[in-house]
């Protein structure tokens, strides 16, 4: 049996995962538009997208390191997820997974918990900028004793004309 790495998806899970796609929207009967019917584009095939979706959320790479090669546009890709993302597809996918899942091992909900802490971490001081990247910078920078402002001599609309 032929192994499969952990971000190729397999014939089994396909058929699984594959009437779990949204359709693409179809163009509305009334409306009238500028191009025919069928212009554009066509349309990715849906596992290939979901084969380049799986990629990136497995191996952690950036979408735009997407190997083109193997799954197509990384931008397409990308759109694709956010479309999917906003029809639930991905959490239609997560709770089909989790009532299979269920079925063969079973859950113990009542031993599940959730571990979270959102307080203020307890040694931050007034000096903490508002994200930690602020941190330690001078706000308000002090003037040199002594300096002026700096003003240019030459007006920088009229620097080319002698006058």
């Amino acid at each position: 049996m032929a192994q499969t790495r952990s971000w190729e998806v397999s014939e089994a899970f396909w058929e699984r995962v594959k009437p779990l796609i949204p359709v693409l929207p179809k163009r509305k009967a009334g409306k009238e538009y500028k191009r025919k019917a069928g212009g554009g584009r066509k349309p990715m095939d849906t596992r290939k997208v979901f084969e380049g979706i799986v990629y990136v959320l497995r191996t952690g790479c950036q979408w735009k390191a997407l190997p083109k090669e193997c799954f197509g546009s990384a931008s397409s890709i990308h759109s694709y997820f956010f479309q999917w993302l906003r029809e639930g597809f991905f959490l239609q996918l997560w709770r089909a997974g989790l009532a299979e899942y269920d079925e063969l091992e079973g859950i113990a909900w009542e031993w599940q918990s959730i571990d979270g802490a959102m307080v203020k971490a307890p040694l931050a001081t007034e000096e903490v900028g508002p994200n930690p990247t602020d941190r330690g910078k001078k706000w308000k920078q002090a003037t040199f004793a002594g300096r002026r402002a700096w003003h240019p001599v030459v007006d920088s609309r009229n620097r080319c004309k002698q006058t």
